[in-house]
């Protein structure tokens, strides 16, 4: 196939473009005190922000599965009454603003709240400022990720492969674990993955319904946040951790969200 020349304004501006996200990017990179990253990551303070972080985010993505699978397949395969307004709201937080999401995680699941005040008159459950509230704000804003592309998954599959199942006597269970599961493995991996890595980046949602307790609910990127105030250089090493990850993650996805051209 022939090789396509840009036009040289198309060329200038896309480079324009590329400068705008590459250059803080470098900027990072290389403004980051590398001889002190070994002592700045295995810092306490910095051990307890990672390892909360990771426990969190791996816990979000467990829930996500657990809750964000049904709610794919309902929305690819049943038709009900209300079922777009019902998809529009369990994936509103991918653009609703953190904070935002945050304040509407108070007001349901705050002590005043409207389930948060039942749970802590009956059961003495309070969950806003706890590592759970943590696991909470990151859930809501990261499954949508997962739902929408287990969705993607379940509608672009061949089904004639779960009819065959069903002829030949497997039960809907069975179907769905030995042949729509196997299936989808690549959309469900890639939600995974996605889910995983926006819960590990959130912020905003976490600091308004959890917020920055040491050891308690201070994950990574709330870390970054009080230490850019405090000790700027330790800030940038936490940033190019999860800048490592972030990008991982898309060099890793790439062949699923683009292909291999």
């Amino acid at each position: 196939m022939r090789r396509e020349r840009a036009p040289i304004v198309i060329v200038v501006l896309a480079a324009i473009g590329a400068a705008f996200f590459i250059l803080p990017l470098v900027g990072l990179v290389v403004r980051s005190p590398w001889p002190d990253a070994i002592t700045e990551l295995t810092a306490p303070e910095t051990v307890e922000a990672l390892k909360l972080s990771l426990v969190a985010s791996l816990s979000a993505t467990a829930i996500g599965l657990l809750l964000g699978v049904p709610l794919a397949w309902l929305y690819a395969r049943v038709q009900f009454p209300g079922r777009d307004l019902l998809r529009a709201m369990t994936t509103l937080p991918m653009v609703l603003p953190p904070v935002v999401g945050g304040i509407a995680l108070l007001l349901a699941f705050g002590r005043r709240g409207l389930i948060g005040a039942w749970l802590d008159s009956t059961f003495g459950i309070t969950l806003p400022f706890t590592t759970t509230g943590v696991v909470m704000a990151e859930t809501f804003v990261a499954m949508p990720f997962l739902i929408l592309t287990v969705e993607a998954g379940l509608r672009s599959m061949d089904r004639r492969y779960e009819e065959a199942a069903r002829a030949l006597g497997a039960n809907r269970w069975r179907v769905f674990t030995r042949v729509t599961l196997p299936l989808i493995r690549p959309s469900l991996f890639a939600g995974a993955v996605l889910c995983w890595a926006r819960a590990l980046g959130e912020f905003g949602a976490t600091i308004t319904f959890a917020g920055n307790f040491p050891g308690v609910t201070q994950t990574t990127p709330l870390a970054v946040y009080l230490l850019l105030e405090t000790n700027p250089e330790a800030s940038f090493i936490l940033s190019l951790v999860l800048l490592l990850v972030s990008l991982v993650v898309l060099v890793g996805l790439k062949d699923r969200w683009l292909g291999s051209a």
